[in-house]
């Protein structure tokens, strides 16, 4: 018989095979159908969600959902701006540079999506027109905005990163697709004004997410993972 934990009737087995299930299914979904999402859906993966670890449990997520005519103000605002080359204004400061392995990771992902697409290597014009379809949101019908306290500092960012990863796969479970988006975070100014955050608010990223065009081919690639032995090391004596 299949050990099973003390506090549920599911056997381990089952339970970490679920857990892996939807690791291994989401993907960041670069195409949504237009169908939105009904609100007790979406609230079932802000309860599920909210269960997040944090740093003595100081829970410093505060997210806004923007649907209908109310992402659709959202998205003219930051695509104007992203479409001047305006904004750059992040609250945490990007990776200063990628090299070595995380440089190879990088590309990989990024020649996946644009061979999926078509565009040839090295037309930077094409790159640029794709970049911008952050700011589309994809077509998704829903965008998640989320922003931590500024005292918190980066363990607030930390937090806030699991609680991020927690909504994705939440949202899987429910059938949902999503894509974290570092993009929208380089336009924290717009963001808090368009929103009227108080300025001691730090925009960490935003979460398009709806139901996944699974006919899209841009839907239709997966990134790689790197192995155990390439990531961990374990040290015994």
């Amino acid at each position: 018989m299949d050990a099973k934990t003390s506090n549920s009737r599911h056997s381990t087995e089952d339970r970490i095979g679920v857990l892996e299930e939807l690791l291994n299914e989401r993907y960041s979904a670069r195409a949504f159908l237009p169908k939105e999402v009904d609100r007790a859906t979406i609230e079932h993966v802000l309860t599920t969600a909210q269960r997040t670890a944090s740093w003595c449990n100081s829970q410093p997520w505060q997210v806004i959902i923007a649907s209908g005519e109310a992402k659709d103000r959202f998205r003219k605002a930051i695509y104007a701006e992203a479409s001047k080359g305006l904004g750059d204004d992040y609250d945490f400061t990007p990776p200063r540079e990628y090299v070595g392995i995380y440089l190879e990771r990088r590309r990989e992902s990024g020649f996946q999506l644009y061979n999926t697409l078509g565009i040839a290597r090295g037309d930077k014009a094409a790159y640029a027109k794709q970049a911008l379809e952050n700011y589309n949101f994809f077509g998704a019908p829903h965008v998640a905005i989320i922003h931590t306290n500024e005292p918190l500092g980066i363990y607030g960012a930390i937090d806030c990163g699991a609680y991020v990863s927690n909504f994705m796969l939440a949202a899987q479970a429910l059938g949902l697709g999503t894509i974290p988006q570092a993009a929208l975070a380089r336009h924290s100014g717009l963001i808090r004004r368009h929103f009227n955050l108080p300025d001691d608010r730090r925009v960490i990223c935003g979460i398009s997410f709806g139901y996944a065009d699974n006919a899209h081919k841009v839907n239709s690639y997966r990134t790689s993972r790197a192995s155990v032995a390439e990531t961990v090391t374990f040290v015994d004596v």
